[in-house]
């Protein structure tokens, strides 16, 4: 990732109703959400929400896809991780026990939940 695509991509998400939107579909993955829906969930009107959106269809963070009379967005994850990655590559200058905090926050809240065995 350059750091002009990481400017537009952190640029788009410095506005609350857009890293809220964003956050939505992170939670509605990998389903999406028709721009209706997701207006509503937000509490904003749909001619703003589709402002937004565009922000960060452009900031390549949203995608969409139509599906029938619909507009769906789903969340671009691979663009999001390639962000943090751009943040975090070099933040241990070297020394990975600087990052570590950070590595175990993401993957103790992103592991995958266990799925409990029923009547053995």
């Amino acid at each position: 990732m350059e750091t002009e695509e990481a400017v537009l991509a952190l640029s788009a998400l410095s506005q609350s109703t857009r890293l809220e939107a964003f956050r939505t579909l992170v939670k509605h993955e990998p389903d999406g959400l028709a721009a209706g829906d997701l207006a509503r969930l937000l509490a904003v009107p749909q001619n703003t929400l589709s402002a937004h959106l565009s922000i960060l269809t452009r900031a390549r963070l949203v995608t969409s896809e139509r599906r029938s009379r619909s507009i769906v967005y789903r969340a671009n994850l691979t663009e999001i991780r390639d962000v943090a990655v751009f943040l975090l590559r070099d933040c241990c200058g070297g020394r990975p026990e600087v990052c570590e905090p950070v590595v175990q926050t993401l993957q103790s809240c992103c592991s995958p939940k266990r799925k409990e065995r029923s009547g053995a």
